[in-house]
């Protein structure tokens, strides 16, 4: 490979793909059942290109299509998971939205049958064995190479705030980890994954995706798991920090947000070089104590409450959101605030029955779309 073979796909503009990944339960015991690749072979084929198969043989995908508008994601996600749901729902089991099962084992999770997870799975050993979370990934077009770098670099600083917004992963193997989200440390053990050290420019870049693949360290950008990253085939920018949210209401929210994000940082001029320790402790702060955490601005070293920081963040992408005409959906975030994340929710829900997941789950789903 050589290095003027990576070329950045511009985009036309701010467009948006989402893709959310979703546990497949057993109907009757609601713990993670293999049934993906039946699941698989029934997807109608105006629907073969967003349904597909994830890492273990329980987790399925949904992508949309290239979306102008969170509206358009809106439309696209519902049609894609009522048919996903019809299917499930034949072969008796069930959908669940949260970034990780609250029961099941993640020893008797079985890998699927592709050879790119094959290699993974060979490679990884007990820390892919463990890995059996899910997440939210939000794609925002960006119309330059030099620009999606910036976006990357200046991203961060708000990471640990999304992530924040999203938690939905505070059990583990029946255990309540004591995190909002465990998942967030989880995928930290793999290679190439977590906060990003700043990139150097599109050439710094394109650099160091030749010296990985050169070295057999990665076979493409696809192996570079980073909470945020470049993706030169789709020209975009892609934020893969979120646990997966347990509502639509909150998916669609949280991607308004990361839309007027990017299109905001990418018209500044400014382009501040925070320390990766602060952003690593923000971002502890938000797996550790989600929206009741604490958080350093960066920049001017200023300690806020993760809800302050989270309003902050509303509030400085608001104009934009206005002009993308997506405030109805930005607007949902001073409520997520309020009542609090996905992890927030299933603890109180444990707590309330009588500490019974399967309580739990039933009572989560009814949420995703209310």
């Amino acid at each position: 490979m050589n290095v003027e073979e990576l070329t950045f796909n511009k985009s036309p503009g701010p467009t948006i793909g989402v893709e959310i990944e979703i546990q497949v339960l057993d109907a009757e015991t609601l713990s993670l059942t293999p049934l993906v690749p039946e699941i698989l072979k029934m997807v109608h084929p105006s629907h073969k290109e967003k349904i597909k198969p994830e890492f273990i043989r329980s987790m399925v995908e949904i992508n949309t299509k290239v979306c102008s508008t969170v509206s358009e994601v809106e439309e696209d996600l519902k049609n894609t998971f009522n048919h996903l749901n019809t299917i499930a729902e034949g072969l008796k089991a069930t959908l669940y939205l949260t970034s990780l099962h609250p029961f099941s084992k993640s020893s008797e999770q079985a890998v699927s049958d592709h050879p790119r997870y094959k290699r993974i799975m060979n490679e990884l050993q007990l820390v892919g064995r463990r890995f059996i979370t899910q997440g939210l990934h939000v794609h925002i077009g960006v119309d330059d190479e030099e620009k999606v770098i910036k976006v990357n670099n200046n991203m961060r600083i708000y990471l640990p705030i999304l992530l924040a917004l999203s938690t939905s992963s505070p059990f583990y193997e029946s255990e309540d980890t004591g995190l909002m989200s465990y998942r967030a440390k989880l995928f930290e053990s793999l290679p190439l994954a977590g906060m990003p050290d700043s990139l150097d420019g599109w050439t710094g870049f394109r650099n160091l995706v030749y010296l990985l693949k050169n070295n057999g360290i990665i076979d493409s950008v696809k192996d570079i798991w980073w909470d945020v990253r470049p993706h030169p085939n789709f020209g975009t920018v892609e934020i893969r920090i979120c646990d997966m949210p347990y509502s639509l209401k909150d998916i669609l929210s949280i991607t308004a947000l990361i839309q007027a994000l990017v299109l905001t940082i990418s018209e500044q001029h400014e382009n501040p070089a925070p320390h990766i320790q602060i952003l690593r402790s923000n971002k502890w702060q938000a797996a550790r104590h989600g929206l009741d955490g604490f958080y350093v601005d960066p920049i001017f070293c200023r300690k806020h409450s993760m809800k302050e920081a989270s309003l902050n963040l509303y509030r400085f992408v608001l104009p934009v959101a206005e002009v993308l005409n997506s405030t109805h959906y930005l607007k949902e975030i001073p409520e997520i605030l309020k009542r609090g994340s996905g992890s927030h929710l299933q603890r109180k829900l444990y707590s309330e029955n009588g500490g019974s997941f399967t309580k739990m789950i039933t009572m989560m789903q009814k949420y995703f779309m209310s």
